[in-house]
């Protein structure tokens, strides 16, 4: 046992308020569609990347395939690196919706690649001669030059017609000719199958991303993930990594990169900063304090946030206590500290008072106290984030806003009904909407013939491509769309700056106060900067014009 078992003694925050954004990130792993469609869904500081593969039309992976591989191996995998933490959305339900359609799949694939041994293997010349017109088929469809189209459909009647030929010419004596007859017959019968079997697992996979999107909150079975004896080693590795995932997102060690600001917390949107030098009261002496202590009253003061003399329904903040990574802006990856200090990847309380109290210059890690805001549903995550330093004389206390935006609109489109327009009979000149089938005849082609691959996923990732996601990667802040062109949700990171920035005054202003500090300047400094919070526009904080 590797300590991430269900004996953890960590605390894991539920996962109400935003259920939302988690089901609309776990429906994507039920679609249908080009795989190519989730690069419109990706943030513009993080881009995710299609890599097609040796025989990408015939072998290519719809988005839901892909989507769902991508992310069970990025988030589950035995060497992979560092997660970002997803806030806002709980990661693990969204992988084990991932696993679970991913098994639906597989179900389907077993039952086709039977279908395919027997229709297929067993009659390998006729399979190879339809695929060939068929692929022919779909070249010429895809082509806009009119007699290359009209080619394609004469190669594809031309091949009926000798199909035709061969099932009444030849003799109907012998194992020859009874093996061309069926050799022909045979694929047409497994296609027939085989598009039954892919059209009712479409509906079925429809119905569970309609229910996520619907608030249903379907819940995902995954029996591989239960081991029901100490000898399944497989299942036992599936649970404890999906029980790290779950304490790896509370860990209180974020990573800071530059002009992207705080991984995961979105950008810093403004900056209010409190500086003043600690001069003693007239005829006293300043009692000796720490940076800690300012911390800790600061503390106290944001948990009472919710207490305010009018009932206006001001949510219940998280407050909590960062350690803050410095990495590159271009970082490809981060690394969690590791040491005596970290325990199931939360740095220690004593660690985090000595960090506060003394890494305050120079190189090293940052300590922050964070007041967070999981709003509509977990569509919005608002952050203040407050740091105080004490350099010589002066105190210095600086209060940052972030916002994370909503999930990008693509998550939230329920699956539609495909349809066409097409003439009526009789009055031609008007029309009428005819209802399709979910699967087309490259659909059944395609799924059938990856079918027998699912077994060998990086052969099939090299005949048909795969989604490459981007780094360093969380869940959440590479799919979130923009905050402020929302009004509302703008609205609320900026209503919220008010009375978070007044709370933090109040107690360096009271705990100054309790140590003999004149504290004349800091209130004056405190009513300026109350001023002006209350005109505030959103900026690119992180972002220097030097």
């Amino acid at each position: 046992m590797d300590g991430f078992g269900l004996g953890a003694q960590v605390p894991l925050q539920g996962s109400d308020g935003q259920t939302a954004a988690t089901h609309a990130l776990a429906s994507a792993a039920y679609r249908d569609g080009p795989v190519d469609k989730i690069l419109e869904a990706d943030n513009e500081l993080y881009k995710s990347k299609v890599t097609p593969g040796k025989w990408h039309k015939l072998f290519r992976p719809d988005l839901g395939e892909a989507f769902s591989r991508a992310v069970q191996v990025r988030m589950l995998g035995g060497a992979r690196a560092a997660l970002i933490q997803s806030f806002g959305v709980e990661p693990q339900p969204v992988v084990v919706h991932c696993l679970a359609a991913n098994r639906i799949r597989k179900q389907r694939d077993v039952k086709l690649t039977l279908i395919t041994l027997v229709c297929g293997v067993l009659f390998l010349p006729g399979l190879l001669l339809w695929l060939a017109v068929i692929q022919l088929r779909r070249f010429a469809a895809g082509s806009d030059n009119k007699r290359t189209s009209f080619l394609g459909t004469a190669v594809l009647v031309a091949a009926g017609f000798l199909a035709l030929l061969v099932m009444f010419r030849l003799p109907f004596a012998g194992v020859l000719p009874t093996y061309l007859r069926l050799m022909l017959v045979a694929p047409v019968i497994g296609w027939f199958l085989a598009r039954r079997i892919v059209e009712r697992t479409a509906v079925e996979l429809r119905e569970r991303w309609s229910a996520l999107l619907g608030g249903g909150g379907i819940g995902a079975k995954i029996p591989e993930a239960a081991p029901r004896d100490p000898g399944e080693k497989a299942a036992e590795e599936l649970r404890q990594n999906l029980e790290k995932l779950s304490v790896e997102q509370q860990s209180n060690v974020v990573f800071y990169a530059g002009p992207k600001g705080v991984l995961g917390l979105g950008t810093r949107w403004g900056s209010w900063t409190l500086a003043e030098e600690l001069v003693p009261q007239a005829g006293k002496e300043i009692h000796d304090f720490r940076t800690w202590d300012v911390v800790r009253k600061i503390h106290e003061q944001l948990t009472l946030l919710e207490r305010g003399s009018l009932k206006s329904g001001f949510p219940k903040p998280t407050v909590k206590h960062w350690i803050v990574v410095p990495v590159g802006e271009g970082a490809d990856s981060v690394t969690r500290p590791e040491g005596d200090n970290i325990v199931h990847y939360q740095v220690k309380p004593h660690e985090i008072q000595r960090i506060c109290n003394e890494q305050q210059f120079g190189a090293g890690n940052r300590h922050y106290l964070g007041v967070q805001f999981t709003l509509w549903d977990g569509n919005l995550v608002l952050t203040m984030m407050v740091t105080v330093t004490s350099l010589h004389h002066t105190l210095r206390v600086e209060v940052t806003g972030h916002a994370l935006g909503p999930v990008h609109g693509l998550f939230n489109d329920k699956p539609a009904a495909k349809t066409k327009v097409v003439s009526k009979s009789v009055r031609f000149w008007e029309t009428r909407e005819v209802k399709l089938p979910l699967t087309t005849t490259d659909d059944v082609v395609r799924t059938a013939v990856r079918a027998p691959l699912t077994w060998f996923p990086p052969v099939l990732e090299f005949l048909g491509g795969k989604l490459v996601l981007p780094e360093p990667f969380g869940l959440r802040h590479v799919w979130a769309g923009p905050l402020w062109k929302n009004r509302f949700m703008a609205d609320d990171a900026i209503r919220m700056a008010t009375p978070v920035l007044r709370a933090v005054h109040n107690a360096t202003i009271k705990v100054l106060d309790e140590h003999n500090v004149d504290t004349e300047r800091f209130t004056n400094r405190s009513l300026v900067l109350g001023g002006g919070v209350q005109e505030t526009s959103p900026r690119k904080a992180d972002v220097y014009d030097a």
